[in-house]
């Protein structure tokens, strides 16, 4: 993989820090080991509401918001703020409809919540499926990111790259298990919002911008770049109003339907505690969304004519050719790691948590011991490793892209059912197996069928969730009506759920 505008080769220093910051992770993990199963999976439910909030952010913020959005506004100019305003509204959607009444549920994981609202393993095997499909979307693109900053950084082929970064997630997600991912979450936000944002200062001030707050001063750049590039400040220049719309709708209810980030709340203590969890996550998430636009901007003057080819590294590019030490640079980089690794660690728990408490030991082997489930686990997280290696070695999109992807298909399964599932207490288990079975099945049809004009226009894979959502709510609906109610001691449960809030 060449990049055009980058430094080629081994570098010291970006080195040093890297190995640091790497160390870092795996000895926080160590310190955090943990045997038991509710410590593995919802870190014994003891988390705090600002070391959530730091938690959900760094998890939030993978490679694709701390690479990809900067290269998609690189590449897409005023369009791909819809990415930004996507993925952020989706939280405020999460604190509203989500985040306490998923907790007082009490469960481990999404599936698990799927399965017992709708009393129906089939449910609950399907929601693990799901889990799976999105989750390997997801984890490549924090792959590719990994692995082009491994590349820069040591000079290694990316293939090489990819497979060095997945050993040292799995190194320390293995031994530690969710409380010591959650521990390390908190460590590596701060790595990456203060790698994120120093590097802008000096970036603009380089520039002769004022260098203070550049998420401010970037406007003059940005107007700069449109004289460049008509096209990247022109609202409907790459794509039109309705794909716009698509995008930030999906990237909005997909944020409601991760599993990952659905499984955060688990995590906490009380439902107090998850709901003030995600204000402190978007105050942690906004540091950074307020930021890319201004690295695109100053990309956008120092390398006009990069295009794809650098979009998912432009933040390094744009310190390079801004004449940053390169050990600055590689402070950079680290926080690049620091996202990609704290996503990347939370997604393989939340597929190993999918494939060994909700198939294996919910519906295959209800009396698994505890160690048998923990064995499940660790073996899930490395052959999901392995999947998604298989994939990343030769990305079909980029990092955004990708990860866009993995919200359509989420947005367009759980949103509806979870959503459904809280607040309408006459959904029933037919009706959520159809609903996530149509959502699913027009997800993956975007995808798959992309280069068919129907779809490209009015179902765009990372838009997909516009049409799939509203199909899978009606359809749910539709059917839940035509089936017998849910039994009481699931209309009691929601009861109680809503009562206490």
């Amino acid at each position: 993989m060449e990049f055009i505008g980058l430094q080629p080769g081994f570098k010291l220093a970006p080195a040093i820090i890297m190995f640091a910051a790497l160390a870092l992770f795996i000895w926080v993990g160590w310190i955090s080991k943990v045997q038991e199963v509710e410590g593995y999976w919802v870190a014994g439910r003891s988390i705090g509401p600002v070391e959530n909030g730091m938690a959900i952010a760094s998890n939030w913020m993978s490679a694709a918001s701390f690479m990809g959005v900067p290269g998609m506004l690189y590449m897409q100019g005023y369009y791909g703020v819809g990415y930004v305003v996507g993925w952020t509204g989706g939280y405020v959607l999460l604190l509203l409809l989500f985040a306490s009444q998923i907790r007082r549920f009490g469960k481990y994981t999404a599936p698990d919540f799927v399965g017992d609202r709708y009393y129906s393993n089939w449910a609950r095997g399907l929601a693990a499926l799901i889990t799976l499909i999105l989750s390997t979307f997801y984890i490549t693109g924090q792959y590719k990111g990994i692995g082009m900053i491994f590349e820069w950084i040591f000079g290694w082929n990316y293939q090489t790259s990819v497979v060095m970064g997945t050993i040292l997630v799995l190194i320390y997600v293995l031994i530690s298990g969710m409380l010591g991912v959650t521990k390390n979450q908190v460590v590596q936000y701060i790595i990456l919002i203060l790698a994120f944002l120093f590097p802008l200062f000096f970036i603009a001030g380089r520039m002769g911008y004022f260098a203070l707050l550049p998420q401010i001063s970037y406007g003059a750049a940005a107007y700069q770049a449109m004289e460049l590039d008509p096209n990247f400040a022109l609202p409907w220049a790459v794509q039109g109003p309705y794909q716009w719309v698509a995008l930030t709708f999906t990237l909005m209810v997909g944020t409601c339907g991760l599993p990952h980030v659905l499984t955060r709340f688990y995590t906490t203590s009380d439902a107090k505690t998850a709901r003030w969890s995600v204000p402190w996550g978007l105050f942690f998430i906004c540091l950074l969304y307020w930021s890319a636009p201004a690295y695109a901007a100053f990309a956008k003057l120092l390398n006009p004519h990069g295009g794809q080819a650098i979009a998912d590294v432009i933040i390094i590019s744009a310190a390079e050719l801004a004449g940053l030490p390169q050990w600055f640079v590689g402070f950079l980089a680290a926080g690049a790691i620091s996202a990609g690794f704290s996503t990347v660690s939370g997604l393989l728990m939340a597929s190993a948590a999918a494939v060994s408490h909700d198939i294996y030991h919910r519906i295959l082997k209800p009396d698994a011991t505890h160690q048998q489930q923990m064995l499940v686990a660790r073996v899930a997280t490395v052959v999901m490793a392995l999947i998604a290696i298989f994939i990343a070695l030769n990305p079909p999109a980029l990092v955004a892209q990708l990860v866009a992807m993995a919200f359509a298909i989420a947005g367009s399964t759980f949103f509806p059912t979870v959503l459904l599932g809280i607040w309408w207490g006459r959904a029933t288990k037919e009706g959520a197996i159809c609903g996530m079975l149509v959502g699913l099945a027009i997800a993956l049809s975007a995808l798959f069928f992309n280069d068919v004009p129907f779809f490209a226009k009015y179902i765009p894979p990372v838009g997909s969730a516009l049409v799939a959502a509203p199909a899978n709510a009606l359809v749910n609906i539709i059917v839940s009506l035509m089936t017998p109610p849910p039994p009481k001691e699931v209309q009691d449960l929601l009861r109680q759920v809503h009562m206490s809030a």
